[in-house]
């Protein structure tokens, strides 16, 4: 069996009773980062043995893990942050666990996407989720293809993407040039911690804030627009 465990996104508070609960019975955890998941895991006094599986995890072990679970074994998978499979490797896993024919389960929890959405005031009704945009090949074509989408329906929907601190400032100058200057976003970071913060304004003002602000050039950010 393997368990789909949601993780906080920042502030460790925010797991479930259940996903504790489930983490403590397990036979094995299977996470991205052993040494960040183990922030979290020493936090709620959760020993489990740790599979490290990520991005560049290879077939070959995959492989190993349908095999554990088809033994008999179950598993738990786990991001650094917030839902796997949600804009990270663990959909690999669940869907070889599905086509293996092993029962996978859900236990739902924080993400950062809807996490901004709701905190955003924007149109949540319907919204569309990108994920991270393209670094480099497919981000014109992107762009084009939302201006292209938004003039083909009568209704408004929200589009929210990640970006990375390295190419926020270049993704909402763009969204500038593709939607106008005076386009209103709304940009989440280091949400759910100590310091978060939502900017909301036209996407000059919010490029030009954090083009001029390097200190708040840090972790990943959720842009709604």
């Amino acid at each position: 069996m393997l368990y789909i465990v949601s993780t906080p996104i920042g502030n460790l508070e925010d797991i479930t009773y259940r996903a504790v609960r489930i983490l403590k019975e397990v036979d094995s955890i299977a996470c991205e980062d052993t040494r960040t998941s183990g922030v979290l895991l020493n936090r709620y006094e959760i020993k489990k043995p740790l599979i490290s599986f990520h991005s560049h995890s290879c077939q070959g072990k995959v492989d190993k893990l349908i095999e554990q679970m088809k033994g008999g074994a179950t598993m738990a998978l786990i991001s650094d942050a917030g839902t796997p499979g949600i804009s990270d490797p663990g959909y690999i896993l669940i869907k070889e666990a599905i086509m293996a024919g092993i029962e996978v389960v859900p236990v739902p929890g924080a993400t950062a996407f809807t996490t901004a959405l709701v905190g955003s005031g924007m149109q949540m009704n319907h919204f569309l989720y990108l994920g991270f945009m393209p670094v480099k090949k497919g981000r014109m074509t992107l762009f084009k293809s939302i201006v292209e989408r938004r003039e083909s329906k009568s209704g408004w929907e929200t589009v929210v993407v990640y970006e990375s601190v390295h190419r926020i400032v270049k993704t909402l100058k763009e969204i500038g040039q593709y939607f106008g200057e005076d386009h209103y976003l709304v940009v989440g970071r280091e949400l759910t911690k100590k310091f978060e913060e939502f900017k909301r304004g036209s996407a000059s003002e919010i490029a030009d804030y954090f083009e001029n602000t390097p200190g708040k050039l840090k972790g990943e950010f959720v842009i709604c627009f």
